[in-house]
């Protein structure tokens, strides 16, 4: 015979006490305590119906907030610490198109609500995506804070239609490009911050905020150390500590040439930042602009065209990043996606996805397949 999940109290009724969603004064949760006189069976029956009933919402906290008012709690409590701009975009999602709730109860939301803010945006994709992302964190949110049941969250937020995304394709840089910075009559400073970015792959910001102290010479072996990033706030910029998604401290190897030239440039800087103002500050937003207009025009000419007629146009500094990643991954297996995402401050994860056509690309599988299958 089966022996019994629930015993017996002194008086002789099956017993047990299960959380019933809701939380006592001092924040340990509050247990409702269950009988059957039946059999074991029966309150175990019972302990599913309350279960059930918690999944779903029926124990929780009361509260009237609306939805769009928690909206902001939640950027307020869990996004306070991100980066400027990433908070700007939950902003502008909240005030934008999550607005289209104002006046619904947090406990009020439903899936028709979630499918009516994505209906809005329906002509923006990767608005939706955002949307889809901002939401479901706020639903997450408030069942944590006992809002809203667990069992709800995929009752409100499963069965979403959203457009489809296609992601922009990303591209390298063309032969015209790459002739045109051999040539080009850059400054010295102009020329710095292309090689850095040309021949070590990094961010805008990362390069930006680099200054003489991140550098090692030697004979043998030339690395720049990427510790942090320069953010622009309007017009203004600062340093933060840590890039994007970077794991610890990195070091990129520098090669020789573009060595030889950095090494000189920095011997030369009256400070220790190789990017600055006239005065010697942090460089703004608009002298950025400034020295990218510059090097761009300079590359233009090199390559043949006039300011009138450019023949190198939507040229960006992270056009330079993907084309260092690609050259990278085009030398797979003699470097691994390991290393190149360490030198690129990414995961191997993001690597992959993006850049996993190059490798299938260098794969020749039938050569492969009756090299070590032959018999």
């Amino acid at each position: 015979m089966a022996k019994a999940k629930y015993s017996k109290n002194a008086r002789g009724e099956w017993e047990t006490r299960i959380w019933d969603g809701t939380y006592n004064k001092d924040g340990t949760k509050h247990r409702k305590r269950l009988v059957s006189r039946k059999s074991s069976a029966d309150l175990e029956r019972q302990v599913n119906q309350l279960r059930n009933e918690v999944e779903n919402g029926k124990y929780v906290r009361s509260t009237d907030i609306m939805f769009l008012d928690y909206a902001r709690q939640w950027l307020d409590v869990k996004k306070g610490v991100r980066e400027k701009k990433t908070k700007e975009m939950y902003k502008r999602i909240i005030d934008v198109h999550l607005s289209a709730l104002d006046g619904v109860r947090l406990a009020d939301i439903r899936n028709s609500h979630f499918q009516f803010v994505i209906n809005n945006a329906m002509d923006k994709p990767r608005t939706c995506q955002q949307i889809e992302i901002t939401f479901k964190q706020i639903i997450k949110m408030a069942i944590a804070d006992n809002y809203i049941g667990s069992g709800m969250y995929d009752m409100i937020c499963t069965g979403i239609e959203l457009p489809k995304y296609t992601r922009k394709e990303k591209r390298v840089l063309t032969q015209l490009e790459k002739d045109a910075i051999k040539s080009a009559d850059f400054s010295d400073r102009e020329r710095a911050f292309v090689l850095v970015i040309y021949c070590c792959g990094l961010r805008r910001g990362e390069a930006l905020a680099l200054s003489k102290f991140d550098f090692f010479f030697s004979d043998d072996k030339n690395t720049v150390s990427i510790t942090k990033a320069l953010i622009f706030d309007h017009n203004a910029s600062e340093i933060k500590s840590t890039p994007k998604t970077d794991r610890g401290l990195r070091k990129v190897p520098v090669p020789t040439d573009a060595a030889a030239f950095l090494r000189k440039y920095v011997s030369t800087l009256p400070g220790a930042q190789l990017f600055t103002c006239r005065d010697g500050s942090l460089i703004t937003h608009s002298g950025y602009v400034k020295m990218w207009q510059s090097i761009v025009r300079k590359m233009n000419h090199a390559a043949g065209g006039t300011d009138a007629l450019p023949v190198i146009t939507d040229l960006t500094a992270h056009i330079f990043r993907h084309n260092y990643c690609s050259n990278l991954c085009y030398q797979v297996p003699a470097i691994s996606i390991k290393k190149i995402a360490q030198l690129m401050g990414d995961t191997e994860k993001m690597v992959l996805n993006v850049y996993n056509h190059i490798i299938d690309e260098k794969e020749d599988v039938d050569a492969v397949i009756n090299d070590v299958m032959a018999i």
